[in-house]
């Protein structure tokens, strides 16, 4: 999993790239879970994840709650359908703001 983060004025985009599991999953977890810990608002595009494990859902748990204690504001962009369906099956989507593109999600966070 390949993780890259950049500004576009107060908000932290983080893409993530390749797939999301067990072997991915811890590492992965301490560089977002270390992101959000900072406060302020993030967009996590998904669009370049081409799998998502239980493990993988747990990291988005994980990051979601770490993100409500610190109050960051979060959204997800990109969603692939596979990835989509396992969240939405699994009732995750219901914690993120999920939007259809990066501007998008800018304007939301920015809100």
């Amino acid at each position: 999993m390949e993780l890259s983060t950049y500004r576009r004025g107060p908000v932290t985009v983080v893409a993530l790239d390749g797939e999301l599991d067990s072997s991915t999953g811890p590492a992965t977890r301490e560089k977002l879970v270390e992101l959000v810990a900072e406060g302020g608002h993030v967009l996590l595009d998904l669009s370049r994840v081409s799998y998502m494990s239980s493990a993988g859902l747990r990291v988005m748990l994980l990051m979601y709650r770490q993100a409500n204690e610190t109050g960051t504001t979060l959204a997800l962009t990109g969603t692939p359908d596979d990835v989509r369906g396992v969240m939405s099956a699994t009732g995750f989507l219901h914690f993120f703001t999920v939007v259809a593109d990066l501007d998008e999600g800018l304007a939301v966070l920015r809100e």
